[in-house]
């Protein structure tokens, strides 16, 4: 009877601890916008259109299915370069192939922004961003209107200020700053935004990302752009890495195998 009792706890507990490890969060997030036709394009009333073609296909007889694409440098989830706006710097070689990867990978915040409010010198300033975060990601307002998904291209899109870029230029340490959907900067402020970013060189606007059912915290970003020689930009696959096993679900864990053990050295010894 001892030994059934103590099997049935067993086996209860060893249940119950698998239950709170299945539980945690899965290790990677993707947060790139899937390239369909129908996604939002900037400006384009109806979106991306007819972007692939086929140049051989197994069903038409061909020995192996080819395509092509075409894309601008901006399409869906995509990273800006310093000389997106200044020709003098893309002349200098700062194009999107000269990308720091340590910066477009490592430590950053999900950060929810106020939904009346574009990201301004006060929105930024009331973020309180802990000093030496060096990667942003913000979730907006576009991301609960799911802007990426419409084909119309929507003016009233939510992005950053004038002053909310120089601010972050000037307060804070952020080298890499994400946002979901495809202008770092508000409609009628694109031009200085990007200047005001670009132009210190070592920023790196990601744009176009699917923050929707991400949680605000602490994750890795890992953004991969093309290694496209001479050219202002490029689409990017954007992921999000997770600790894999969240601390609230070890801490769950712990007491649970702690009991087990326990049970177990009860029994034996």
């Amino acid at each position: 009877m001892k030994l059934a009792c103590v099997i049935m706890a067993t086996v209860a507990l060893a249940a119950a601890v698998v239950a709170a490890l299945a539980a945690a969060p899965p290790r990677f997030i993707d947060i790139t916008t899937r390239d369909v036709d129908g996604i939002a394009m900037y400006g384009s009333p109806h979106g991306l259109r007819n972007f692939t073609h086929k140049i051989s296909s197994i069903r038409d007889g061909a020995p192996a299915n080819v395509a092509n694409f075409t894309l601008t440098t901006h399409t869906g989830t995509h990273v800006d370069a310093p000389g997106h706006f200044n020709q003098t710097l893309l002349d200098e070689g700062l194009d999107v192939d000269s990308l720091d990867l340590e910066t477009l990978n490592g430590p950053c915040l999900v950060v929810d922004t106020p939904r009346d409010k574009n990201i301004t010198v006060e929105v930024m300033r009331g973020l309180n961003l802990p000093r030496g975060t060096e990667r942003v990601l913000l979730k907006t307002l576009n991301t609960d209107k799911k802007l990426m998904n419409q084909s119309e291209f929507d003016w009233s899109y939510t992005a950053m200020t004038a002053d909310g870029a120089q601010y972050l230029v000037s307060n804070t340490d952020i080298k890499l700053i994400g946002i979901d959907y495809l202008s770092i900067g508000v409609a009628d402020q694109v031009v200085p935004v990007h200047l005001t970013l670009l132009n210190a060189k070592v920023i790196i606007p990601v744009q176009g990302l699917n923050l929707d059912g991400v949680a605000p915290g602490a994750y890795t970003v890992h953004c991969f752009p093309l290694r496209l020689v001479g050219l202002d930009g490029s689409p990017a696959r954007c992921v999000l890495e997770t600790s894999g096993v969240s601390t609230p679900t070890k801490a769950a864990a712990a007491p649970l195998l702690f009991f087990l053990l326990l049970v177990l050295f009860v029994f034996f010894f």
